[in-house]
């Protein structure tokens, strides 16, 4: 086929190569009392920004609000993770429809100190009045996205308080400050964030627009928003501890809200509720170590894709060629049907972590990529056993570092805001299994599986870079890409997250979802037709729209003397800063 006929003719290589256009340009438009936008530029920005340097410390943050609140932690003496908690917080503000409190947190942070990396999973937990048998007995197949059945425990806090707790500089109060002055005040809504707030025409849920549009009217970048409920919840914090949001007046709230709204938490939801110190896991990388969490969440499909990938010279390949995107594609669609089938909370299910990261599992599992053609059907190993975000690293003058990844799942999570407290409760719950038979399968007081991960890349035992990728299901495939990048093809920090990405969707999933066929596959602008003309002929079924796929932050570091690279992704608000 010529190439010049490609864009007219994709429906022409068949339908089992190509799926319908779904993306349609965006006019532009004029800001009520502000400067016009072209909203479909947003997504095609200039992608050369300059990697940031600094020494003595660095935030990158999908908004500058939040870059800036942890620059001000980091200048008025706190440490890296103290800097990580008020960028989270004021993320709660300006970016409400990824983060806040009612969602969960996962982190890795290496301690300069103890010289190790400790991992952290801040995520919630079923309510104990929710088990599979009663989703059944309701006539459910799978748990409703925007609903009170999918909410579970909020993490969030429990993940700042154990992360002050043991490694805070600076009193937890004044980490808080930032936020609670610009929620009282009012801030400037920035384009990207603008771009997804709740509208007029929005879909109204208890609380969601009473907090979020108090004036029913439109809002685009530039408009002033305040949250009074937020600004005294932080409050509250502020003056009783973070405690107070699982033993305090927030919790009862949230305990009256649920019953109101036919959801299930108790008290002792909230009073049970815990976050946990883990372990982190990891796999060799050209030399390197990547760093992931555990189970429950997705992180380990990161390490396999990786393990897959090293049996190939990667770097000899041309950057997002059909030659590279077709190894990476075939890696994923593997990794993803363990995960489909394996990843679960591990104190309810014996998930088989060691094999699945083994080099000796991935060496057999290798032997499945047909270099020249893109698998139709894929099935998980043979083991023993039976979606918005928002990402942040900081790092400080001491060489502390962490890495930290905080949602409410869908955007807006599941749109209900309690009573005053000026946050959306997240919809995790909803990715539980309701198959007796499935690692996953919803019980009680269980945590859900769950998508969002943080990274970590170490060498000879010495942290190098902590990095993160948001975007749901896309988290694993967007950390290999940017390490492939960097690791691979000897691209900046800035660079590797600059660079024009791909999105395999459609693989099975954790709730019982089957894949059929081989999936499909979406593009960033920039990746040349022939590119995926010949990923087609391979038997890859291509998306024609284009898309925009993940949001990406990284420090990387360099010792003797200490400096920090920091890199933000243009497809976010935010930024890099560090002084």
């Amino acid at each position: 086929m010529e190439r010049r006929t490609f864009l007219q003719a994709l429906g022409g290589l068949g339908t089992s190569a190509l799926v319908p256009a779904t993306l349609s340009s965006v006019p532009a438009y004029a800001a009520a009392g502000g400067p016009p936008l072209r909203r479909g530029l947003l997504a095609q920005r200039n992608q050369n920004r300059s990697t940031v340097v600094a020494q003595r410390g660095m935030v990158c943050t999908a908004v500058p609000l939040a870059s800036m609140a942890g620059l001000d932690v980091l200048q008025a003496g706190g440490n890296a993770i103290d800097a990580a908690i008020a960028a989270n917080a004021m993320l709660s503000l300006v970016e409400p429809m990824s983060c806040g409190p009612g969602g969960d947190l996962f982190a890795i942070l290496w301690s300069e100190k103890h010289q190790k990396l400790f991992g952290l999973n801040a995520s919630g937990r079923a309510p104990y009045d929710w088990s599979l048998q009663q989703a059944l007995d309701l006539g459910l197949k799978e748990i409703p996205v925007y609903s009170p059945l999918s909410w579970s425990v909020p993490g969030c806090v429990s993940g700042w308080a154990a992360l002050h707790e043991r490694f805070g500089k600076l009193s937890f109060a004044r980490l808080l400050e930032p936020t609670i002055q610009q929620a009282r005040a009012g801030f400037p809504l920035s384009p990207i964030v603008a771009a997804g707030w709740v509208s007029p025409k929005s879909p109204d849920r208890p609380g969601l627009k009473a907090t979020y549009l108090p004036d029913g009217r439109p809002v685009s970048y530039g408009t002033i928003s305040k949250n009074p409920g937020l600004a005294s919840l932080f409050e509250t914090l502020a003056q009783e501890g973070p405690q107070a949001f699982y033993q305090g007046e927030p919790a009862a709230r949230m305990v009256k809200f649920s019953q109101a709204q036919g959801g299930r938490f108790s008290l002792r939801d909230f009073r049970d509720h815990k976050a946990d110190w883990v372990e982190p896991v990891s796999t060799s990388y050209r030399g390197y170590d990547m760093w992931e969490i555990p189970p429950n969440g997705q992180g380990i499909a990161a390490l396999q894709m990786l393990n897959l990938l090293e049996h190939f010279d990667i770097k000899s390949l041309s950057p997002n060629s059909a030659e590279h995107l077709h190894l990476f594609l075939e890696a994923k669609k593997l990794a993803f049907e363990d995960r489909a089938v394996y990843y679960a909370d591990m104190d309810f299910a014996p998930v088989p972590l060691r094999e699945l990261i083994s080099k000796e599992y991935a060496a057999e599992r290798v032997k499945l990529i047909d270099r020249n053609r893109a698998a139709q059907q894929v099935a998980c190993g043979r083991l023993k056993g039976p979606s918005d975000t928002t990402y942040l690293t900081a790092a400080d003058g001491e060489g502390n570092m962490i890495s930290l990844i905080q949602s409410i799942f869908h955007g807006w999570g599941s749109g209900y805001v309690p009573d005053g407290l000026g946050f959306c409760l997240q919809n995790r719950g909803q990715l539980f299994a309701l198959d007796a038979s499935h690692l996953n399968k919803l019980e009680p007081h269980k945590r859900p599986f769950h998508t969002i991960i943080p990274a970590f890349v170490t060498k000879a035992g010495r942290p190098v870079f902590s990095f993160g990728v948001m975007g749901g299901d896309f988290q694993p495939q967007g950390h290999v890409q940017v390490l492939m990048n960097l690791l691979d093809f000897g691209m900046s920090p800035q660079q590797a997250g600059d660079q024009p990405r791909i999105e395999h969707t459609e693989s099975s999933t954790p709730t019982g979802t089957k894949m059929t066929g081989c999936g499909t596959v979406g593009f960033e602008k920039n990746i040349p037709d022939d590119t995926k003309l010949k990923l087609a002929y391979l038997g890859h079924r291509i998306r024609p729209a284009l898309g925009a796929f993940g949001g990406y932050q990284g420090i990387w570091r360099q010792d003797d003397p200490l400096r920090y690279y920091g890199g933000s992704d243009p497809r976010k608000d935010g930024c890099a800063m560090g002084y």
